[in-house]
């Protein structure tokens, strides 16, 4: 069995984490899956910012867990989650890191969406 690489960021690859400061709504449809204003802007390297946003502020009860997984060395283990209906782009349209590398640990308990599949709404404070 092969273990996983694990890197750190650093100057050739900076993740860095930070509350966003505003009100972050992500819709499916007409359907609100997340309501918060306690959601984490991550910004890694040359990639666009990703809002993760607090389980505790989505409708989890409407997402279901998949068996997709993917892998990243600076962040860990992703899981995944489909959005509620038939749609194609529905299915694994939500990320989250349960078990993050700590350096950053603080998105542990929260989710990410694909922003070409729900919309995003941010308001500053």
């Amino acid at each position: 069995m092969s273990s996983r690489p694990v890197k750190v960021p650093g100057p050739d690859h900076p993740i860095t984490v930070q509350k966003s400061g505003g009100r972050v709504v992500v819709r499916s449809s007409d359907r609100i899956i997340a309501d918060t204003r306690n959601a984490l802007t991550l910004r890694e390297a040359s990639y666009p910012a990703v809002f993760y946003i607090p389980r505790e502020d989505a409708d989890m009860a409407s997402l279901q867990r998949t068996e997709h997984h993917t892998y990243c060395p600076y962040k860990g283990e992703a899981s995944y989650f489909s959005l509620p209906g038939d749609e194609e782009r529905s299915i694994n349209a939500i990320w989250s890191y349960e078990a993050p590398h700590e350096s950053v640990a603080s998105i542990r308990e929260h989710l990410a969406f694909y922003p070409d599949r729900v919309q995003i709404e941010f308001t500053p404070d």
